[in-house]
């Protein structure tokens, strides 16, 4: 379970810093835009090349991509949205777009598709996490405080039954019992 939460706390931080990145590249901020093309050349360099099929042509709906947000980044709404989708769909539209104005499709092998790493999570293993998540938050809540805040201290926060049972002046026995007791709750749910 360590392992999952300390996976969703990356992927909420990597979100966080392009939901940042986008507020400033929103305020014209050049360095900003820098950054979130190093964060997200890659991911969307494969959304324009699995469309366009030829990576020259890629490479152009790329840095249009880019253009593109600038201009746009003020359209951003974090709450709509996550950054990496608002981001895929312009480089989507921009690749179709492209082939639509050019009325050509290039044939090329897929070889350079599967060269092309992606550290991005499918989209269906991230909406898998997200309900995951959202169903651990909904059966965290039906716990009774006292076992709800030792087990969000231990997996959320990585403190230890010692740190734990310091921090809320109890015996190691008791904060050991109240987590394994909301666990097991946890598991029932």
């Amino acid at each position: 379970m360590r392992s999952t939460d300390t996976s969703e706390t990356e992927r909420q931080s990597d979100r966080d810093t392009l939901i940042d990145l986008m507020a400033r590249v929103a305020h014209g901020d050049k360095p900003a835009l820098a950054q979130l093309y190093d964060r997200t050349s890659t991911k969307l360099f494969g959304v324009c090349l699995r469309i366009c099929r030829h990576r020259s042509t890629a490479e152009d709906v790329l840095q249009e991509v880019y253009i593109k947000v600038w201009h746009r980044a003020d359209q951003f709404r974090a709450g709509d949205n996550s950054p990496i989708s608002w981001l895929s769909a312009i480089a989507r539209n921009a690749s179709i777009d492209w082939l639509r104005k050019n009325g050509r499709h290039v044939q090329e092998d897929d070889s350079a598709l599967e060269a092309m790493p992606d550290p991005q999570p499918l989209g269906d293993a991230v909406l898998e996490a997200e309900q995951q998540s959202a169903k651990i938050a909904e059966c965290l809540d039906q716990l009774s405080d006292e076992q709800k805040q030792p087990i969000r201290s231990a997996f959320f926060s990585g403190l230890t039954y010692s740190e734990l049972a310091k921090q809320g002046n109890s015996p190691l026995s008791t904060v050991k019992s109240r987590i394994r007791r909301g666990l097991m709750n946890l598991k029932k749910c």
